[in-house]
């Protein structure tokens, strides 16, 4: 298991287990994909917090103060801000406990 501050050193492959803290507004926006909902949270355990992209209908799934694990996570940086994304293909997100 990877914690947050590991995860921000890493491309992809990300396994971490955290909290979710500080979720934003869910906004629509158009992609590649077609229109989809964002939204931006943050996955914070005890080395540290890292910004998580919500895509879909993980916007609705996650809420803050939920323990989440996230499986085959991925890094961009975007605004000098390093941003944790779920795997598109074999991405894993799930509610340990809410």
């Amino acid at each position: 298991m990877t914690t947050c501050e590991e995860a921000k050193q890493m491309r992809s492959g990300i396994n971490v287990q955290g909290k979710i803290v500080d979720k934003g507004e869910v906004r629509t926006v158009n992609t590649k994909f077609g229109e989809t909902k964002v939204c931006d949270a943050y996955l914070e355990d005890d080395s540290g917090r890292i910004k998580l992209t919500l895509w879909a209908e993980d916007t609705e799934k996650v809420n803050n103060g939920d323990a989440v694990s996230l499986e085959g996570g991925y890094t961009t940086t975007f605004r000098n801000e390093i941003q944790l994304n779920k795997g598109r293909k074999d991405g894993k997100l799930e509610v340990i406990s809410g």
